[in-house]
């Protein structure tokens, strides 16, 4: 694990020092800064454009993120040939996949906190106050970065068999999908054939359930998260990365990188 988080900070460094990361977390805090002139020309709903606006810029910022710097984790460190060294090293695979992986959602997660506080920020000029009630605003900052791990250990998984390109589309992908697994679940009542009933249902429990993050409208209206919520949602997203990045460490041990 000493030799994983070696990995992480080494990933966060190179991340950080990425100047697409802060164009991006500047465009998110450019999106909050003109959500103050969106609610004060929707009077009356200021601060729920204000958090409607904040929250789906942290959440498209960090999928661009998490998308497009996770299919390059793996890839480019076999593109440029500096994987090669490293793995001489006494490092194993699995570690190198887990420090990546560590050191990406770290990375998310600075990124998502800058711009939480920016958001923040904006509420308490546009209320000159913060509530009680805001909290859910952090739940439902939580639940993207939940979300956003999820997408980078699939990220990851694709990168290790396949090119960007295509691991940018896989992912995208079953992001996709994951926001209609409810839908899937019920689909047994558009169709009358239970051979396709079931590969639907099946599918829905293999795909990543990316509804269970959906509390924004929670957040907006200043409605508490249930406890057990927070707790289901965070062992889900512990146990289905850990599955995926199980996965990741087996294709890349076999592998040949010659």
């Amino acid at each position: 694990m000493r030799r994983a988080g070696v990995v992480a900070l080494n990933t966060f460094r190179e991340a950080v020092r990425d100047r697409v990361l802060y164009n991006l977390v500047f465009f998110a805090l450019l999106m909050m800064a003109a959500a103050i002139l969106v609610g004060q020309i929707s009077i009356g709903i200021e601060e729920i454009v204000i958090v409607s606006l904040g929250l789906s810029a942290i959440s498209v910022i960090g999928l661009l993120i998490a998308i497009f710097i996770g299919v390059g984790l793996v890839y480019k460190e076999m593109d440029k040939r500096t994987l090669y060294a490293l793995l001489a090293a006494p490092v194993r695979r699995w570690e190198f996949l887990l420090g990546k992986f560590g050191g990406l959602v770290l990375t998310l997660a600075v990124n998502t906190a800058a711009m939480s506080a920016g958001l923040f920020l904006v509420m308490w000029y546009v209320k000159h106050t913060l509530a009680r009630e805001d909290s859910a605003v952090l739940v439902a900052v939580y639940f993207i970065l939940l979300k956003l791990a999820l997408v980078v250990a699939l990220a990851m998984l694709f990168s290790c068999f396949t090119t960007p390109l295509l691991s940018i589309l896989f992912t995208a992908g079953l992001y996709i999908s994951g926001l209609f697994v409810q839908e899937m679940r019920t689909f047994h009542s558009l169709t009358p054939k239970p051979v396709l009933e079931a590969i639907t249902r099946w599918l829905s429990y293999l795909l990543p359930n990316f509804q269970n993050f959906g509390v924004m409208g929670s957040a907006v209206h200043g409605r508490a998260v249930p406890a057990a919520l927070i707790l289901e949602n965070t062992m889900y997203t512990v146990v289905y990365c850990a599955i995926v990045l199980l996965t990741a460490a087996a294709v890349f041990s076999r592998r040949n990188l010659k």
